[in-house]
């Protein structure tokens, strides 16, 4: 049996995903983290108040469209709507991240972080 799901049912299915998740966030200055527990060494999702950016973790946006058959771009551009819903604060881009991004939640989270790389964020400062 088939079934037809609009877009909006779609996303808010996501959306419900993403709640169930229980994020923490943590945030120090200019920037919101949301990180799966306060012992996680990198963060899902990483969000800018000054520009709106929203850095999204590669492996979260693998996650959601192999969950649920979305190409990437749509994965993240849906994460984004969720980031603008949860925080009630705009986003301007979205990004894939890599690991090395989040050398930040070293001191935000004050851990040791034993892998560093350069991200696309790195390269546009």
């Amino acid at each position: 049996m088939k079934y037809k799901i609009t877009d909006s049912q779609l996303e808010s299915v996501i959306f419900l995903y993403l709640d169930n998740q229980d994020f923490i966030q943590i945030e120090k200055g200019n920037k919101i983290y949301f990180v799966n527990s306060e012992d996680d060494t990198h963060a899902q999702i990483r969000y800018d108040k000054d520009d709106g950016w929203c850095g999204i973790y590669y492996k979260l946006i693998d996650e959601i469209s192999s969950f649920f058959s979305l190409e990437q771009t749509d994965s993240k551009e849906v994460i984004g709507r969720w980031v603008e819903n949860t925080l009630q604060m705009r986003v301007t881009n979205t990004t894939n991240e890599t690991e090395g991004i989040f050398n930040e939640v070293e001191n935000t989270l004050q851990m040791r972080v034993t892998n560093t790389y350069n991200t696309y964020l790195d390269l546009l400062s």
